[in-house]
């Protein structure tokens, strides 16, 4: 049988749709072969600014600029503008640029960051050389708010939010509660209270409760989700009094942690201090009983008063002591970076020395006083200390003339700022996150024959509260060499007590 011949296919010439497309693929290689040849002459572009429409805060340090490729960094810096001018430094990684400001931005304040005339790395000189896209941004700084207690009529004992950038004022508790103590949260949303009913403070009872309340605020800071702000006024219960008496407290930086002084209402000898976590239960602390406390700027460990010193301790429970200082006595503050405190010596001879604390083991005194050092503030720089204190009045009886000095760093160098009216040691002063301003209280006491039975609103000293003025002092910008200018105050029409500035 004859096996049958077979032929191989024959293969079809190209078809029209295979012509074009092959005709296209050999113009394409040619023009990418131009391109790598002579260079990309499209125009750089800024692709990011992650300060874009944002709220900074004194904790927002840095802008980053990223580029489409890279950059010639000098005429970046060249034309790189801000409006209003912002004092920084600026470095490179790639082709991001940080814009790092020597001090916070000041608040209220609405910001520009321009940039045109700028020129790419790699484009080769004497060509027509493409100019960055011109770009403009904007971002604006928080407002200028802070809450107090007022002390008159039906605002008595009651938490206010003042905003002063927008000069709007909001009540934010109710008439039944009569504030004491409060703390903001670090996005300025919420604020810790310590209150008591207002009939039971009237008895002589101190029966405090901790709450949070809204402020209605939100900033839309870089890096975190935009949201819808929460009513203002909305009041949660965080902690009862019913087994135990809760007395001074503090919230942690980080806005997480809540420590707080607590004695047993049955057995006063249970006293101590308890750490409360969002979300859990309140668990008592390892330590000895002790004075006044203040939470790391970290948030995670605590510094507190214990005999003869200070100890630090971790934010856990049943831990032991980080490290104990026996010299100090008191720590007043921190620096927000925790890389240095303010604590208060009490000598022998009975004077009373300010320390600065670092954590390279630098103890350096910079102010002595016979009277009384009452606080103590870093300014953002960390090239000032702002303290209060007072100085003995000559004359048979005992009394003190309070006044705020600058203390520059440096060269411990103490400059009076203000001088305030004698014999209120109960003054309560704060500084503003920018730096650029004081806020402080004047209290007035009520006259002998009120009853005191009326007054929810008391001094240290156990003297009712007829009513408080509020004060704001302008600080001008510290320098490496010379302390803040002497300002005079000017008083907002406000009545209240302990003002404090939002973060």
């Amino acid at each position: 049988m004859q096996k049958a011949n077979s032929t191989a296919p024959l293969k079809p010439f190209p078809q029209p749709f295979d012509r074009v497309a092959i005709a296209l693929m050999l113009v394409l290689a040619v023009l990418i072969g131009l391109l790598l040849w002579s260079g990309d002459r499209s125009a750089p572009k800024i692709r990011e600014f992650n300060w874009q429409n944002k709220q900074i805060g004194a904790e927002d340090t840095a802008f980053i600029l990223t580029f489409s490729r890279p950059m010639e960094q000098a005429s970046v810096e060249k034309n790189l503008k801000l409006e209003p001018p912002l004092p920084g430094k600026i470095s490179w990684a790639g082709r991001r640029m940080a814009y790092t400001l020597t001090m916070p931005a000041p608040y209220g304040t609405k910001y520009q960051v321009q940039l045109q005339d700028a020129q790419d790395r790699f484009t080769a000189e004497g060509t027509n050389r493409a100019s960055i896209q011109p770009f403009l941004g904007q971002f604006r700084t928080r407002d200028r708010a802070f809450a107090y207690i007022g002390v008159e009529g039906e605002e008595e004992g009651r938490l206010i939010l003042y905003n002063l950038s927008q000069q709007q004022k909001r009540v934010l508790t109710s008439k039944n509660l009569v504030v004491m103590d409060f703390k903001a949260y670090p996005e300025g949303d919420r604020i810790l209270f310590a209150a008591t009913e207002r009939q039971a403070n009237r008895q002589g009872t101190l029966d405090q409760k901790l709450y949070t309340v809204t402020t209605g605020m939100h900033f839309a800071s870089p890096g975190k989700p935009i949201r819808e702000p929460a009513k203002a006024g909305q009041l949660q219960l965080v902690l009862d009094s019913k087994e135990y008496q809760n007395l001074k407290f503090d919230l942690s930086p980080d806005g997480q942690t809540i420590v707080i002084q607590r004695v047993n209402q049955r057995n006063p000898g249970d006293f101590g201090l308890w750490l409360l976590k969002e979300g859990a239960a309140p668990q008592p602390l390892k330590t000895q009983p002790g004075g006044d406390f203040l939470i790391t700027p970290d948030s995670s460990a605590l510094a507190f008063a214990q005999g003869q010193g200070l100890a630090i301790l971790p934010l856990q429970p049943q831990a032991d002591p980080l490290d104990f200082l026996p010299k100090f006595g008191m720590v007043l503050s921190f620096t927000q970076d925790g890389s240095a405190a303010a604590m208060v010596k009490f000598n022998t001879n009975y004077t009373k020395s300010l320390f600065l604390v670092t954590n390279q083991g630098i103890q350096k005194e910079v102010l002595k006083t016979e009277g009384s050092i009452l606080s103590a503030q870093f300014d953002p720089t960390k090239q000032v200390l702002y303290s209060l204190i007072t100085e003995l009045i000559p004359g048979n009886e005992y009394r003190e003339r309070p006044f705020l000095v600058a203390i520059n760093l440096k060269t411990a160098e103490a400059k009076p700022l203000l001088r305030l009216p004698d014999d209120q040691r109960d003054i309560q002063m704060n500084l503003s996150p920018d730096g650029l301003g004081f806020l402080f209280d004047q209290t007035i006491a009520a006259a002998k024959e009120t009853n005191a039975e009326t007054n929810s609103l008391r001094t240290d000293d156990g003297k009712a509260i007829a009513t408080s003025r509020l004060w704001l002092l302008p600080v001008t910008p510290p320098s490496p060499t010379e302390a803040p200018a002497q300002m005079q105050p000017e008083q907002l029409p406000l009545a209240g007590l302990h003002p404090r500035w939002l973060p």
